[in-house]
Order: C-alpha cells, then sequence, then structure tokens
C-alpha cells in the first residue's frame, strides 16, 4: 500500500460543525440512535466511566453540541466519530442525535477513528499504542511520518508501541490503571517475559511506586551481568572442577555442559559404593 497523507490532525479530516446548525441541512441530520451501528474500527476499548457520565450530564442540561459522523452503509447508518457522544446520549436516553452523514471509504472511517481517539488525552495507553500501530500498517508509515502527521515526538510514540511487547496480563494491567506508564515502562527494561510478569505480580502485591520498580529492575539487571560474566570463568574451569569432585567423591565424574545448561554423571559401581558417595554428599 502506497504511503498516503493523515493530515494535521481531526480537524483537518472532519470540519468542526456546531449544534446550532439547522438540522437536516447539509447533510446533517437527527437520527434515531438505534438506527447507527458501532463502529468496527473503533480503537477505544474501555472508556473512563467518571468521564462518560459527565459527558451524559452535559448531553441531558444543553444537548448534544456537535454532530457525530456516520456513513450509510448496508442500508442502515454506521458510525464513524464520536463514540463518546453516541454512548452519553444513550446514557442521557436520547431518542435522537445530530449526526452529519458523510460517504468516506473503510479505509477513511479507520483513519477518522483512530486520530479522533488519539487526540483524545484520556485514552488508555494500550489503545493508544494499538492506534498508532494500526495507523502504521494500515498507511504504511514509519514512525517519523506518524510522528509528523499526528504532531508528536517520535520518542513518544516509540515508547507508546513499546508497551505492545508487555505480557497480556501486564497490559491489562495498564489499561485497568492497576499500574501506570511508569511502571510499564521500567518493566520494559526487562527482557524475559517470565521475569515481567514476576515483578509486575510484586508491584501489585506491595503497592510498589515507579522508583521502587526502577530501583528492582536495575538490580536484575545487574545480577545478569555478574551471572553472564561468570558463566565463560566456570566453563573454563570445567576440567579443574571435575577433578575436584572426583577427589572429594573418589569416582569418575563428568560434567557435560550444553551452552550455559548440562549435567553431571558420577559413577558408582556397587550399592556399598553408591551409599559411599551418598555419605560423603551428605
Amino acid at each position: 500500500m502506497s504511503r498516503r497523507a493523515l493530515g494535521k490532525g481531526l480537524d483537518a479530516l472532519i470540519p468542526e460543525v456546531k449544534r446550532d446548525v439547522v438540522p437536516g441541512r447539509g447533510n446533517i441530520v437527527e437520527l434515531d440512535i438505534e438506527q447507527i451501528a458501532a463502529n468496527p474500527y473503533q480503537p477505544r476499548t474501555r472508556m473512563n466511566e467518571a468521564s462518560l457520565e459527565d459527558l451524559k450530564e452535559s448531553i441531558s442540561e444543553r444537548g448534544v453540541l456537535q454532530p457525530v459522523i456516520v456513513r450509510k452503509k448496508a442500508g442502515r447508518y454506521e458510525l464513524v466519530a464520536g463514540e463518546r457522544r453516541l454512548r452519553a446520549a444513550k446514557l442521557a436516553k436520547l431518542e435522537t442525535i445530530p449526526a452529519l452523514i458523510k460517504q468516506v471509504s473503510d479505509s477513511e472511517a479507520l483513519e477518522i477513528a483512530l486520530v479522533e481517539n488519539l487526540q483524545r488525552e484520556d485514552l488508555n495507553p494500550i489503545d493508544e499504542a494499538r492506534g498508532y500501530n494500526e495507523l502504521i500498517k494500515r498507511f504504511n508509515l514509519t514512525q517519523e511520518e506518524l510522528a509528523r502527521k499526528i504532531a508528536k515526538d517520535r520518542s513518544t510514540i516509540a515508547n507508546v508501541l513499546r508497551l505492545l511487547k508487555l505480557p497480556e496480563e501486564v497490559k491489562a494491567g495498564l489499561e485497568d490503571d492497576r499500574i501506570t506508564m511508569g511502571h510499564a515502562r521500567a518493566l520494559l527494561g526487562l527482557s524475559e517475559e517470565k521475569h515481567i510478569r514476576s515483578i509486575y505480580r510484586t508491584v501489585l502485591h506491595r503497592g510498589m511506586s515507579v522508583r521502587q520498580v526502577e530501583a528492582l529492575v536495575r538490580r536484575k539487571l545487574k545480577a545478569k551481568k555478574r551471572r553472564a560474566r561468570l558463566v565463560p570463568q566456570i566453563v573454563s574451569e570445567l576440567g579443574h572442577i571435575e577433578e575436584e569432585l572426583m577427589r572429594k567423591l573418589g569416582t569418575r565424574v563428568k560434567i557435560i555442559s550444553q551452552g550455559g545448561h548440562g549435567k553431571i554423571e558420577i559413577e558408582y559401581y556397587s550399592n556399598d559404593d553408591l551409599t559411599r558417595i551418598l555419605e560423603v554428599i551428605g
């Protein structure tokens, strides 16, 4: 797919339309809320309930100040942008909602929905990361190109995208606000999933701060480096270690090393010999 521009943001894609426009003029109509199907390209999987309740109260008092955007598809209307307004209007028990009808393709519908959500501050980091990733894949963009299109630093986008490398349970914790972005970034300093999951569970159990997690990760990394330095030394001394074991056990010993792991074979020649070796080992 060739690269295409996303514009400078949602305003470049969707001209702002206020509620005081006469309904029905210029493709703005009052639609039955039940006629509007959900947007299949909606990147937001969770919404802040308190924020949604505030919007519901505002709509109950003042009405919907800006129309949602829909498109006609398969004989009905499909939401393109305005997921929060639509949900809040349903909570406010409105029967209709002002809607701007636009004829857009599937790709344009995805683009509008993603950019609208990415410009909101309350989008959770995992949904934000999924949104960036979808834009990059769908429109064949580099991180730098995407940064220019949505007016963010490339480093910010790169850091958010890294969150997708976290284990699923950690991503769920970030979505549910059990940990913060700072905790998640600290955990990404570890390369092995089992270690990330282990420290994540420790964070939840102890209620650790971001600084405490960063310090714990640093200690883990230092310990890993120490072990990495010891392995070559141990491998180089395997012959000497075999000799020491044979001297202490009084029998043939063979160490089989296989790249950081292996086994030790200890020979015995009778039941009495085995008993003797076990006594030596203790």
